[in-house]
């Protein structure tokens, strides 16, 4: 795993896994001391048992060795005692010189591997207890197979292991739930960072967060009062100076216009009619600057509820009002009655201009541009052209982008359609080719919910 995709991880889920891992980490290492003292405790009451057996048995084999007959065979008592239950101690009585006089079912027909000594000796398979007769003339061996003092530790490690189960998934959902309501503070102050932007700088609540939080607050807090001194005087200077400039670009529009008309037809005519397209041009970048300044000072969002659809005919009413576009915006509206949203008329018109403006101007000439109102309320501004790649779609939306065009222009007319559209709640998508089409340039806007 790399380490971007590392830093990618939530914090849950890395407190989870550690928290979790940490508590099956200390629960096995308690398993494996509580097998240990098991283990050690269960050899002490074993040899116990064992010696204690081996010295009420002594005096039993005495009294019955006593009444057999000496020449009795050995595999008498095996013989009686077939068909019980298997034994878990088994047992041999020899005499002074080893050789064997008695022995339980289960016991190996030779000799324990032992001395004939009082105490515990090990061979390979068995825990042997050994016990003499009071004038030394007998030894009883009592023997326990290792194998079930392996079984009965194995069974309660298993039994020590088996709660690890249920504490796995009961501890990962413990820790996420606590994690979660620990977190929660941080999630909360990660979503009112994350609304922030040109249109929002409002201070963070940072007295209400947790003592750790506090200084990131405030550090944000300065950053956002920093950030909103800039940006309010990046607003004034563009509103200042494209309000500034509007008369006197209009007065020397006005001047050129009248220089026209008064100079004979020559070079003179034509230099000044350059001079007029590039003030006409200024004068377009000017309004933009202005529009421009207004969508970052959050206009968008209105107070009363609007007609979208009322908005939209009338801007497309001033466009048939002038002769160079007259005709040339069709209107399809499926939608079943009106299209109420809580927007700003003028802003929302504003919008709409930039988007009907960019497809009059980027389409083919004297090409038709269709605004379409679909039934679910979405709407959408089509126009004709060659299919733009996904690279240049999303650049069509920066400042100042004019794109693969020579049709005059100024780059914002996308940038702000998108921050007003923003800043009422909806989406503004921008698809090549057009919805149903092979070709042409569609700009959609989804409005917000009702």
């Amino acid at each position: 795993m790399t380490r971007k995709s590392l830093n990618r991880t939530s914090i849950t889920r890395r407190l989870i896994a550690a928290l979790t891992g940490t508590v099956v980490l200390f629960w096995l290492m308690a398993v494996g001391i509580g097998v240990y003292v098991v283990n050690k405790e269960l050899s002490e009451t074993f040899d116990g048992a064992l010696q204690e057996t081996a010295q009420r048995l002594m005096p039993l084999v005495v009294d019955d060795l006593a009444d057999r007959d000496p020449a009795a065979d050995p595999q008498i008592l095996e013989n009686m005692e077939r068909g019980l239950n298997k034994e878990y101690l088994t047992y041999q009585v020899l005499d002074a010189t080893g050789k064997l006089i008695l022995h339980s079912h289960d016991a190996p027909k030779t000799p324990y591997d032992v001395p004939l000594k009082i105490g515990f000796h090990n061979t390979p398979q068995y825990r042997i207890y050994t016990e003499s007769s009071s004038n030394g003339s007998l030894f009883l061996h009592v023997a326990d197979a290792f194998k079930n003092r392996r079984e009965a530790s194995r069974e309660s490690g298993v039994a020590l292991l088996w709660p690890l189960l249920v504490l796995i998934p009961g501890s990962i959902v413990a820790i996420w739930f606590i994690v979660g309501r620990s977190l929660r503070p941080i999630d909360r102050l990660r979503s009112e960072i994350a609304t922030k932007d040109g249109g929002n700088m409002a201070p963070l609540e940072s007295e209400t967060l947790p003592r750790e939080l506090r200084p990131i607050g405030r550090s944000v807090n300065l950053l956002l009062g920093r950030l909103r001194s800039a940006l309010e005087a990046e607003r004034e200077f563009t509103a200042n100076s494209a309000h500034e400039l509007r008369t006197p670009i209009a007065g020397a529009l006005a001047q050129t216009q009248r220089l026209i008309a008064e100079l004979p037809k020559g070079p003179l005519t034509e230099r000044a009619a350059r001079i007029e397209i590039s003030l006409s041009n200024l004068g377009r970048l000017a309004e933009k600057l202005l529009q421009l300044s207004r969508a970052q000072a959050g206009i968008g969002t209105g107070d009363k509820p609007a007609d979208l659809i009322a908005i939209i005919e009338t801007v497309i009413g001033d466009y048939d009002r002038d002769s160079g576009t007259a005709g040339r915006i069709l209107l399809e509206n499926q939608a079943d009655g009106k299209l109420i949203r809580n927007v700003d008329i003028d802003a929302f018109a504003i919008a709409m201009r930039n988007l009907i403006e960019n497809a009059l101007i980027h389409g083919p000439t004297d090409d038709e541009v269709t605004v379409r109102i679909d039934r679910a309320g979405t709407i959408r501004i089509l126009n004709g052209g060659h299919v733009l790649s996904q690279e240049e779609l999303a650049d069509l939306k920066k400042r100042f982008w004019r794109g693969k065009t020579k049709a005059a222009g100024s780059g914002l007319g996308l940038a702000i359609a998108e921050r007003i559209v923003a800043q009422i709640g909806g989406r503004l998508d921008l698809l090549s080719p057009a919805t149903d089409q092979v070709d042409g340039f569609e700009a959609r806007i989804t409005p917000p919910e009702a």
